[in-house]
């Protein structure tokens, strides 16, 4: 049976649409401030940018309909979110920007009626911003959620949480936080976490330092964020208790492909760059790109732009399919991750000593990329992961064929 890879023509205009806004509009801003968020404005040019995006027709792709948003499916997100990514500033500018696009898509498929009113719709409307709260330093939860230190304990009518998080992506200046807590068990046990809502400016809500990192285009920076006694109603609890770890998968694997969708607008950028320079350059008697090695790089880059996009198109395919595809999220994230790397990275190289200058983009790009073999799990726990489960279906396979074999012998 042959696959439809084609998009209703209603995506295929958002998808132009958003192309031509992020290339006309977005760029130009993100250029005059060389990718650096705060020092453009921050929120007051993100409030700019989102007012402009929802005129021009292509806010909030991925958001529910009743909240503003086009809804779309994985699939159908990978298109339009890539035209977005084009420009760093651009997933803010049409509010699919890590963390909040991730929380939208939690919030929508977990929230109760109540929270959805008085988080999820300002949220996807553009109003506040949002921040996820689970990475702790060591010895809590990081590349090992299991790990979880942060504490919430009952309380009349709800419950008090205490911890130390920090790396907490839009901390400052969020509007809410959700929180992972720790509601039972002990620290390394895979169960026992619960998700929690809380305002802002909640008491027992303190947001510290900002920890300098590579990328500067995440708005809100990347946070130490404090709970002292926070407390947090029964109604604000989300999910159910206990099962904070399993709802959080509901974010994880879309969060991981929308990454790769977002930053491979930007490799894709710097290639565009890359590529165009070496037509024209012209050196050792020939134009660059007639040269044999840059041809390679040329075409490695194609390669690993084919290639992502074919691996996110099979996971977003599973994802909207209703599975969890977590072998598949995690295998298009690692090579994502790493081929978005390569591809600004050749196009360093291609550029020469103009690529790692202000003049391009590209020495930006690589500083904002480099972190992703990081974020949302390292690559090596990724690669633990997938070997995991493929040594574990061959035990299985090898214990059935072992049972099989003696039952037929009985």
């Amino acid at each position: 049976m042959a696959i439809d890879l084609t998009y209703e023509p209603e995506v295929q205009t958002l998808i132009e649409k958003t192309r031509n806004f992020t290339r006309d509009y977005v760029v130009p801003l993100e250029d005059r401030y060389l990718g650096n968020i705060a020092d453009a404005g921050g929120d007051e040019l993100r409030i700019t940018m989102q007012a402009d995006a929802k005129r021009a027709g292509v806010f909030a792709p991925h958001a529910p309909v009743e909240f503003g948003g086009h809804g779309l499916n994985m699939s159908d997100r990978a298109p339009v979110f890539e035209e977005a990514g084009y420009s760093l500033f651009g997933p803010i500018a049409l509010n699919l920007a890590a963390p909040d696009e991730g929380n939208v898509h939690m919030l929508a498929h977990i929230a109760s009626p109540m929270q959805r009113e008085q988080f999820l719709a300002p949220l996807a409307r553009g109003e506040l911003r949002s921040a996820f709260a689970m990475t702790e330093p060591a010895p809590g939860a990081g590349s090992d959620p299991s790990a979880l230190t942060t504490k919430a304990v009952r309380a009349e009518g709800g419950w008090k949480i205490s911890g130390h998080k920090w790396l907490i992506t839009g901390a400052d200046g969020a509007g809410f936080f959700i929180i992972m807590a720790r509601t039972s068990g002990q620290p390394g046990n895979r169960g026992g976490a619960t998700m929690f809502l809380a305002p802002a400016d909640s008491a027992g809500i303190e947001v510290g330092r900002h920890i300098g990192t590579l990328d500067k285009a995440m708005i809100g920076g990347h946070c130490e964020v404090f709970f002292d006694n926070l407390f947090v109603p029964d109604e604000n609890v989300l999910g159910a208790v206990d099962e904070g770890f399993s709802y959080a998968q509901v974010r994880l694997g879309p969060a991981r492909m929308t990454h790769v969708m977002r930053w491979l607008g930007a490799a894709r950028r710097a290639h565009d760059i890359a590529v165009l320079r070496v037509a024209q350059r012209a050196g050792f008697g020939s134009k660059l790109g007639d040269l044999g090695m840059v041809q390679k790089m040329v075409a490695d880059n194609e390669i690993d732009i084919a290639a992502t996009r074919a691996l996110l198109t099979n996971a977003c395919f599973l994802l909207d399919r209703g599975s969890e595809a977590g072998n598949e999220t995690s295998i298009a994230k690692t090579y994502g991750a790493e081929a978005v790397f390569r591809i600004v990275d050749r196009a360093i190289q291609m550029c020469g000593g103009i690529g790692v200058s202000d003049d391009l983009p590209l020495a930006r790009l690589s500083r904002e990329v480099r972190p992703f073999r990081v974020y949302d799990g390292p690559s090596e726990v990724h690669r633990w992961a997938i070997a995991k489960r493929a040594v574990g279906q061959a035990k299985r396979a090898v214990n059935n064929n072992v049972h099989a074999t003696s039952q037929a012998h009985a």
